[in-house]
């Protein structure tokens, strides 16, 4: 899923090539991804568009007379940029401007990602989900929002009513840049460690957000991935930690992962998979000494 580095870089690119010019038109190709009824799509037509922002995950059109077309991508979705329209496989939705049409695009058979046309202010603060603006908030704001719910810190970081923007990949690289577990309980953090704790979060968060933008040196995005060949922890399963070469190890739920290294974060300890560790049973290694010995363990002979 896009998160605030991604969504902060298409924003910018997309601020260079709409901000005032007219929205020529909004073509929707499937019909459930317009979540709103009115105003139409037809409303837009003509509006010019006076400014882009963020809420949350979600990138918002400011159209003249306060009309908002709010895009959630969700997981699997992503925009493109094109110098004429035309339908290709996979479109969802088509917003056609002076320039050039952004075309909003959709991996996969699931159709989760969203389009909505708003009127009015009260209708867009409507879409905040309430979570402090890490870049944005103090350190006292932080905390207080993280110790709102007594939650792993991985499921704070990514509930986007405590904080907002951060989603799967960008908590385990928080969290990794860190040294906390993923599992550490929200209200067990003393205040130091919560100053260290946001102090990461910024750190990621702008190192990524420059990263990303010198990747498409003044161009629209065209690599929006949560897989990063450069992220420390995250897609980096069995892989060696960049800072101290223990491999990487990885707990899945539900559609979601948590990566992290079991030296850097969790005392050495090594957490169970659900599924892995239900199969290994006993044999499912509970220390990076058992890891390791598992890893140089011969295979055992063909039958």
């Amino acid at each position: 899923m896009p998160e605030l580095p991604d969504i902060v870089n298409y924003i910018e690119a997309a601020r260079e090539l709409t901000v005032g010019s007219p929205l020529t038109h909004i073509t929707v190709h499937h019909p459930f991804l317009l979540r709103t009824v009115s105003p139409s799509p037809q409303e837009c037509a003509g509006r010019i568009v006076t400014g882009i922002r963020r809420v949350g995950k979600q990138i918002v059109f400011e159209l003249e007379g306060e009309l908002f077309v709010a895009i959630h991508l969700m997981i699997a979705g992503r925009l493109v940029w094109a110098a004429r329209a035309g339908s290709r496989k996979g479109t969802l939705a088509e917003l056609a401007f002076s320039r050039g049409t952004m075309r909003l695009t959709e991996a996969g058979t699931k159709r989760r990602a969203a389009l909505r046309i708003l009127a009015g202010a009260e209708a867009l603060t409507a879409l905040d989900r309430g979570g402090v603006e890490p870049l944005e908030c103090s350190t006292d704001e932080f905390a207080a929002a993280l110790r709102r719910e007594n939650r792993t810190l991985k499921r704070a970081l990514t509930d986007p009513r405590l904080v907002s923007g951060i989603g799967n990949a960008y908590s385990d690289e928080i969290l990794h840049a860190a040294r906390l577990s993923p599992f550490l309980r929200t209200g067990a953090l003393q205040d130091e460690t919560m100053a260290h704790l946001h102090s990461a979060v910024r750190e990621t968060l702008v190192t990524w957000t420059d990263r990303l933008r010198a990747e498409r040196a003044g161009g629209f995005p065209t690599r929006v991935t949560a897989f990063h060949p450069a992220m420390g922890v995250h897609g980096r399963h069995g892989k060696p930690c960049p800072a101290c070469g223990t491999a990487v190890q990885r707990i899945r739920y539900a559609e979601n992962e948590a990566n992290y290294c079991p030296r850097c974060q969790t005392d050495g300890r090594v957490y169970a998979d659900r599924a892995l560790s239900r199969l290994l049973k006993d044999d499912w290694p509970g220390t990076i000494e058992e890891l390791e010995r598992s890893v140089e363990r011969p295979p055992l002979p063909p039958p």
